[in-house]
């Protein structure tokens, strides 16, 4: 049984890892800056459309940073096996269940805080810059929480692909292919779409950025909030199946 002690010390061997890997720190960096830039050059180019909502047209490229954040979740596992140090990690501390969940503890914990806050700097950016009265307001706070946790939910994610896939580059094309494949191809399924268009973080993402044009009862929307609960869901159980695997070898 894992103790206190142990999952502490396993966090915090994490964190030191997580500040010290250039990649993981500059793709952390490009996805808190993209969401600030997107604010800035939609309001300055006034490329909005008059339904759009102030939020929405704010976090242009939170997409993209939310992509960015998934990136972040397969690197921290992926890029241990593919440079070898995985056996240290694993040498420090032998169960490897711990240590995939203080990643995941990780990961969560630091993509929440930077979504929250950039994308929060983002909104008060656009709707600083953007004429007064213009677009539709919308109550921004809750959708925030849930957009940060989107992000959160998109970083464990591609944690849980790249312990299934190992390899940096191809945990990073299969983590990005899992975020766009359900919008891709939910059409293709009929009476299902609101279903398998709703599967993805990014899909939770975009209706919570434009509550107005998410709401349950739209054809091919399933809203925003019970998308994103389905998202958590389905990534829950990507990471138990990717848990499993890892508790195999430690037996």
């Amino acid at each position: 049984m894992t103790t206190p002690t142990l999952g502490s010390q396993a966090l915090s061997y994490e964190w030191i890892k997580f500040r010290s890997v250039r990649s993981t720190l500059w793709t952390t960096a490009a996805t808190a800056v993209l969401p600030l830039l997107g604010a800035v050059f939609v309001a300055a180019t006034g490329s909005l459309q008059p339904d759009d909502t102030v939020l929405g047209g704010s976090l242009t490229l939170s997409v993209v940073a939310q992509m960015l954040a998934a990136v972040v979740g397969a690197l921290v596992i992926s890029g241990e096996y593919s440079s070898g140090t995985i056996r240290t990690t694993f040498a420090a501390v032998p169960r490897r269940s711990t240590v995939f969940a203080a990643k995941a503890t990780l990961v969560a914990a630091v993509m929440y805080a930077l979504a929250l806050l950039s994308c929060s700097a983002a909104y008060l950016v656009g709707d600083a810059m953007l004429p007064a009265g213009r677009y539709v307001q919308g109550d921004p706070l809750p959708a925030l929480f849930g957009i940060a946790a989107s992000f959160a939910v998109a970083a464990v994610l591609g944690l849980a692909v790249g312990t299934l896939v190992r390899h940096s580059a191809g945990a990073v094309t299969t983590v990005i292919g899992v975020l766009l494949l359900p919008s891709l191809f939910g059409p293709l399924f009929g009476n299902a779409e609101r279903w398998i268009a709703g599967l993805s973080p990014t899909a939770a993402l975009e209706k919570l950025t434009q509550t107005s044009d998410a709401t349950s009862g739209t054809v091919g929307s399933l809203g925003p909030w019970p998308s994103l609960l389905l998202v958590a869901a389905c990534t829950t159980a990507i990471t138990l199946a990717a848990l499993l695997l890892l508790r195999r070898r430690d037996a």
